[in-house]
């Protein structure tokens, strides 16, 4: 990649950030998207994926759940300690060359390229709809778009820059593409036994 495509690049990603950070706002959207984005505001959905597996699948649903935060545990190690470390991008709400951010939450000290957020969420969304989304074919639309929204909030609330969430997606999804080939090679895979 040239020098110039790279630049480019970079515009493109700060002027999109201001876009959805500054500019495609609303009353609603700061109130609900910082929440949102928020880990402990989906623990209940974390549970639920849980119960609901081993209502559905009894003793079977074992080795899923072992695959899946697996590859969960493995996004975040690798977005937070391999890539974030690596590549060291300031956050936008941290960034001096920025001339607006909104920050709607707590900044934070640390690097911004990749999005752990979005790296986390796109793994889980993405296990999920590899392998229980085959017998439940209604919730993978639902999947995506709940990755999809919580990447989105990261932009909105100032605290990643959009190429920062969309490559935490290509990442969390390559990473549970992964997980979900060693769930089916281990022969434990649900619904290859069902």
């Amino acid at each position: 990649m040239s020098l110039f495509m790279l630049i480019s690049l970079v515009e493109l990603d700060h002027s999109l950030f201001y876009l959805l950070n500054s500019e495609w706002t609303n009353s609603f959207f700061d109130w609900l998207l910082p929440v949102w984005r928020n880990k402990y505001f989906w623990l209940p959905v974390y549970v639920f994926i849980i119960l609901f597996s081993i209502f559905n699948y009894g003793k079977k649903s074992y080795w899923l759940l072992i695959f899946m935060i697996t590859a969960v545990g493995s996004a975040d190690f690798i977005s937070s300690q391999v890539v974030k470390k690596s590549v060291q991008r300031v956050r936008p709400c941290n960034d001096t060359n920025i001339a607006q951010v909104r920050p709607l939450v707590r900044c934070g000290s640390g690097y911004s390229f990749t999005s752990s957020h979005a790296t986390n969420h796109f793994a889980l969304s993405y296990f999920l709809f590899a392998t229980v989304g085959f017998q439940f074919k209604k919730i993978r639309g639902w999947l995506i778009a709940w990755a999809s929204s919580v990447a989105y909030a990261q932009v909105y609330v100032g605290v990643h820059y959009p190429m920062d969430v969309f490559s935490g997606m290509i990442l969390g999804i390559l990473i549970a593409k992964i997980f979900v080939w060693m769930y089916e090679k281990s022969g434990k895979a649900i619904h290859m036994s069902t």
